[in-house]
């Protein structure tokens, strides 16, 4: 067959020894491998022992490092605590030593506490032995004056009270005679002390202003940094405040005008802040002027918000109080207008009260009176006309409109309003110290208090001190006795209310002084 392969005898001997050979050189190598294996295993169990010994003898060098410094710490805490252990028994040998002093000053403070005892007994001994002896004397003192008056105790005591009971009614009638003759003699005066402190009760403070205004300068050079290159400054305040500013030859000051006291106050704190600012020019002008005005607006809202609290009337309008805040900055010959509407207000509720009417109208009337006089003068007519219509075109009643109209009898009264507006109106305005007085007439007072207090026998000098408020009387010693210079100042006092004028009330103090004056050389 022609696909069959045939193997001959000697094809299988060259298989067998084929395999053989493989056989044999697998071996062969095994064997190569296995030593080879066997030398790297003893190469690495040498390496093993010898880093097991560098490890060891590196853990041992170690060890031996940290037991030294073990041991070096625990000598140094050692050391310390030894020496604490020693300051500590110092610090326990001194206190020990200071207690036995204080031990021995105790023994010797009870010794002494025990000495001054045993004195006291004795004291007390005495002090009870002599009282006892005392008590005895008493006795036989009392004993004898019963002998020789032939009176009881009882009955002498009774008599004395007798005789003092007497004595003490007859002095008890003279002095209340005399003194209802002094009440009768003071009641008129009394009476007119009592309406005045109630008219003083309500009165508000007045402030006194002027069409101008002065603001300090820190040096005159500043004079020129107001009025600017060719005036530009000066002209920019003016047109923004509409106020003139005056650059005079007042050293170190400037004066501001206007008739309308809100732009002035406006333009004094407006130059004052430039002035600390020192940036002059027409825009800084123009944003501290609007910052300003803002702010003196909110200033008349806050002054009409207090008069309205302050009175105790509700409801009031926003603008009307905007408008009575006005006032603040107003005048009316020189006394100022809202203090003035405030102290009719609380006048006028006083005297409704008294008659037995609604006081919060007549409040309501009296705050509102002058309110025409925060109006601009581009509305015409007098001001409690104009003020009433105000009230009226906000809302207020009638009744508040019409007393407003009619307190300067302008229009007729519908009612008892206007009549109250007028007299507390007049109150206010005549009120002493309301309204300003001259420099020559307040001087010529003073000198006429004093000329009253000179006038009277033995004052050697009289000085009106304290505004007018207190004359101070020196007398002579040697003419005037205590009890004449109680006398004097009292009529010194008369004498003034006589002939003088004034706001308040005025002290008189009489001074009476003996000196005697030696010198040693």
């Amino acid at each position: 067959m022609s696909g069959v392969v045939t193997f001959t005898a000697g094809d299988l001997v060259w298989v067998a020894a084929g395999c053989l050979a493989g056989w044999i050189s697998m071996r062969v190598f095994d064997r190569i491998r296995l030593g080879a294996a066997r030398d790297q295993a003893d190469r690495l169990r040498r390496e093993a022992h010898k880093e097991a010994d560098n490890t060891r003898r590196e853990a041992e060098v170690a060890a031996r490092a940290e037991l030294l410094n073990a041991r070096e710490r625990f000598e140094s805490e050692t050391r310390d605590r030894r020496q604490e252990l020693a300051a500590l028994e110092k610090h326990l040998a001194q206190r020990e030593a200071k207690l036995d002093r204080r031990m021995d000053l105790l023994d010797h403070k009870e010794e002494d506490l025990d000495r001054e005892e045993e004195r006291l007994e004795k004291l007390e001994r005495r002090l009870t032995r002599d009282q006892q002896e005392l008590e005895e004397a008493r006795l036989r003192q009392r004993a004898e004056l019963e002998r020789i008056s032939g009176l009881s105790a009882a009955q002498a005591k009774e008599q004395l009270l007798q005789l003092l009971e007497t004595e003490l009614r007859s002095e008890a009638g003279a002095l209340v005679r005399r003194i209802e003759e002094e009440a009768r003699l003071k009641a008129e005066e009394e009476a007119r002390r009592i309406i005045t402190m109630a008219i003083e009760r309500v009165a508000a403070g007045h402030a006194n202003d002027t069409l101008t205004t002065s603001v300090a300068l820190p040096s005159d050079d500043m004079k020129g940094r107001i009025i600017g290159r060719e005036g530009r400054n000066i002209r920019a305040l003016e047109s923004a405040t509409g106020v003139s500013v005056l650059i005079d030859d007042t050293p170190q000051a400037v004066v501001i005008s206007g008739f309308d006291p809100v732009r002035k106050e406006v333009a004094r704190q407006a130059l004052e802040r430039l002035i600390l600012d020192g940036r002059i020019h027409p825009t800084r002008i123009e944003e501290i002027v609007e910052k300003v005005r803002g702010e003196v607006d909110e200033t008349i809202r806050k002054a009409g918000e207090e008069a309205v609290f302050k009175v105790g009337v509700q409801g009031v309008h926003p603008d009307i109080v905007r408008t009575l805040g006005r006032l603040r900055f107003r005048t009316s010959f020189s006394q100022n207008v809202l203090d003035h509407s405030v102290e009719v207000a609380l006048l006028m509720g006083m005297m409704a009260t008294e008659l037995g009417l609604d006081s919060q109208i007549a409040k309501r009337v009296g705050l509102f009176h002058d309110i025409g006089k925060a109006v601009g003068h581009e509305v015409e007519g007098s001001h409690a006309l104009v003020g009433a219509d105000l009230l009226r075109r906000h809302g207020e009643p009638p009744e508040i409109c019409n007393g407003v109209a009619s307190h300067h009898d302008e229009v007729e009264p519908e009612g008892i309003w206007g009549i109250l507006a007028g007299a507390a109106d007049a109150i206010s305005a005549s009120r002493p110290g309301a309204r300003s007085e001259t420099t020559a007439i307040y001087i010529r007072r003073l000198e006429n208090l004093e000329e009253i207090a000179r006038g009277f026998a033995g004052v050697q000098e009289a000085y009106a001190i304290q505004a007018g408020r207190e004359i101070r009387v020196i007398v002579e010693p040697t003419r005037v006795s205590d009890n004449e210079a109680a006398v004097l100042a009292r009529e010194v006092s008369r004498r003034i209310e006589q002939e003088l004028q004034y706001p308040g009330q005025i002290q008189v103090t009489v001074i009476r002084e003996t000196r005697a004056v030696e010198y040693a050389r």
